[in-house]
């Protein structure tokens, strides 16, 4: 039987950046997907810059487009637009980053299959047995990286206690949209899908166009997309590569770790309820396993539950907060959206993107005036953030 520190199932961003971390320290990691690369993926594609602080690589490499200038409308007729002097997104395409990531983990000594289907898996207390092709293979650690409809997660016992949404999605070719009008600016639809919103992204070639929102909106979801590309002159005949998804927003009950396997990246539900994003949370979440697993293989921790407890330390201040602004946005829209338009707002939006600020409740000075209101409006939404918060004061 073959035999590994770690065996990474998904070769997502946070299942890569979990393996390269790991080899990086001198670990044998085994790195499974069931996809052969390069493969696509429906996603915005974008890196914000906390994103990129978090990542164990330059993706220099694969990035497309870099964005420095956000536009936000309200039900198509408001406008507000911030720049930035510095890069705010950085646009990329997950059939080109997933691969990427997957070749530099290989480079530091991963062991990458890729093609390979995961039949069975079976935790005991010393680390994990995995059935691929036919044979067994064993790891001292099981990092769970295979997504919101994975394998990992119920094998091991920690099927999430998650929410959902919905997403819809494709791509525009220059000429049928306007490369000028998009260029270094993403766009942004407020006010119309509710518990989410439209979206025009730049990128090499091409602009991709979306649609999200609650899970109830998915029935919704085509005729939302249809109005979006008539609000910007797009002829839906033109779109290519439409794809629907999930988008699993993960419940403070949920349980990330249990003995020697963990869950990362959108296996743990980690995706941002406002945005929408998951990359930030998965690039975070690649970081902290990577440092609970050399405690476990250093035998310095007997299992990797702590790594539940420091990622809630780390992002649920921020789930708090986008949680009480996605309710906000949908029972006070105008009300949030006067308020974005305040400079002292958009400098705080702009620290959060590039990870100088790690939550809006860490912002000091004038700003707390306009962004205690935006709590407010939150906490008469119904207050969603504040099971976060309670688990951050737990942790």
């Amino acid at each position: 039987m073959e035999r590994f520190d770690a065996i990474v199932i998904g070769a997502g961003p946070a299942g890569s950046a979990t393996a390269l971390r790991l080899a990086r320290e001198g670990a044998s990691v085994l790195l499974l997907d069931k996809a052969r690369f390069p493969r696509d993926k429906p996603c915005g594609g974008g890196l914000t810059g906390r994103a990129l602080k978090n990542l164990p690589c330059s993706v220099d490499s694969v990035v497309e487009h870099v964005v420095d200038r956000i536009e936000l409308r309200l039900r198509y007729r408001s406008t507000i637009e911030r720049g930035s002097g510095r890069p705010l997104v950085s646009m990329t395409q997950r059939r080109r980053l997933d691969l990427y990531l997957a070749e530099q983990a290989a480079a530091a000594g991963v062991d990458f299959r890729d093609g390979i289907r995961v039949d069975g898996i079976e935790l005991d207390r010393d680390g994990a047995s995995v059935a691929v092709n036919g044979s067994r293979v064993r790891g001292g650690l099981l990092i769970g990286a295979d997504g919101a409809n994975g394998v990992t997660a119920r094998a091991v016992g920690l099927a999430g206690d998650h929410d959902y949404g919905v997403a819809y999605e494709g791509n525009v070719r220059y000429g049928a949209a306007d490369e000028d009008r998009y260029r270094r600016r993403a766009v942004v639809e407020l006010g119309e899908i509710p518990g989410g919103y439209g979206w025009v992204f730049p990128k090499g070639d091409h602009v991709n166009v979306g649609v999200g929102g609650w899970r109830r909106e998915g029935p919704n979801l085509r005729r939302h997309l249809s109005r979006l590309c008539a609000q910007h002159g797009i002829d839906e005949s033109s779109l290519e590569s439409l794809r629907g998804h999930r988008l699993p927003l993960r419940r403070p009950s949920s349980s990330l770790a249990r003995g020697r396997a963990l869950l990362v990246g959108d296996a743990a539900g980690l995706v941002d309820p406002l945005s929408g994003d998951g990359m930030y949370e998965a690039f975070v979440s690649a970081r902290l396993a990577a440092a609970a697993s050399f405690d476990v293989l250093a035998e310095r921790a007997p299992g990797l539950e702590p790594y539940g407890q420091a990622l809630s330390l780390e992002l649920s201040h921020h789930l708090s907060a986008s949680w009480g602004v996605k309710l906000a946005i949908d029972r006070f829209p105008r009300a949030i959206f006067t308020l974005t338009r305040m400079p002292l707002v958009w400098s705080a939006v702009d620290r959060l993107l590039a990870g100088e600020l790690s939550h809006p409740g860490a912002a000091r000075g004038l700003v707390r005036g306009p962004l205690r209101l935006i709590e407010l409006f939150a906490r008469a939404s119904g207050d969603p953030g504040r099971p976060y918060k309670l688990e951050s004061a737990k942790g």
